[in-house]
C-alpha cells in the first residue's frame, strides 16, 4: 500500500495543477474516479511545499465544476428524450418527467448541493439537474459549494496526515459518515421548513 501511495503522490506532482484539474474533471463526470486519490496527495504535496495549498484546492473545485457541467449539458441535450423513449419500460412517463422537472425548479439547489457531499451520488447528481433544466448560475454555485467542501476536506487531510495511511482511512471514514448524516439532517430540516411555509 505504501508503494501505491508513493506512486499517487509522484503522479500528482508530475502532472501538477493541470493534473489535479483533469483528474477531478473525470471524477465529477460520468467516469468513476475517486477524488481521494487526487486531493489527498495534492494536500500532502502542499505540506511538503511542492504545491500551493489554495491553488490545488481551486484546481480541484474547477475540475469538479467542469465535469459536472459536462454531465449537466449531456442530460440537458439528450437526457429528456432518452428517458421518455426508454422510461415507459420502467413505468417512467411524461407526467413523471414533468413532476421531476418541477421539483428541480423548486428544490434543485438543495439536491445539487447535498448530492455533491454523498459518495457515488456526487458523480451523477448533475444528470437530474440537467434534465430538470435547473438554472445554470444556481447549478454552478451549489455544485461549486458542495464540491468545494469535499475538496477542502480531502486536501486538508492530506496536508496534516501526510502518508499516515491508517489515520487517513480512519478520519476519511468518520468524515464521510458525518457528512452523510449532516446531509440527511439538512434535507429533513429543509423539507420541514418548506412544509411550514406552505
Amino acid at each position: 500500500m505504501q508503494v501505491i501511495i508513493e506512486f499517487l503522490v509522484q503522479s500528482i506532482e508530475a502532472f501538477g495543477y493541470f493534473g489535479i484539474f483533469f483528474l477531478m474533471f473525470l471524477e465529477s463526470s460520468f467516469i468513476p474516479f475517486p477524488s481521494e486519490v487526487v486531493m489527498i496527495p495534492a494536500g500532502y504535496l502542499a505540506h511538503l511545499g511542492k504545491m500551493n495549498f489554495f491553488l490545488a484546492i481551486l484546481c480541484g473545485i474547477l475540475g469538479s465544476l467542469c465535469g459536472a457541467l459536462l454531465n449537466y449539458y449531456l442530460a440537458l441535450v439528450f437526457g429528456r428524450e432518452l428517458l421518455l423513449k426508454w422510461g415507459k419500460y420502467v413505468l417512467f412517463d411524461e407526467k413523471t418527467m414533468i413532476k421531476m422537472e418541477n421539483f428541480f425548479a423548486k428544490h434543485g439547489h438543495i439536491s445539487t448541493f447535498s448530492g455533491r457531499l454523498i459518495p457515488v451520488v456526487r458523480q451523477y447528481i448533475s444528470l437530474p439537474a440537467g434534465i430538470g433544466r435547473m438554472q445554470l448560475p444556481l447549478f454552478c454555485f451549489y455544485t461549486s459549494l458542495g464540491a468545494g467542501i469535499w475538496v477542502i476536506i480531502l486536501a486538508t487531510l492530506g496536508y496534516f496526515l501526510g502518508q499516515n495511511e491508517e489515520s487517513l482511512k480512519e478520519y476519511l471514514h468518520i468524515i464521510t459518515l458525518v457528512l452523510v448524516l449532516c446531509v440527511c439532517i439538512g434535507i429533513a430540516v429543509y423539507l420541514y421548513w418548506q412544509s411550514k411555509k406552505k
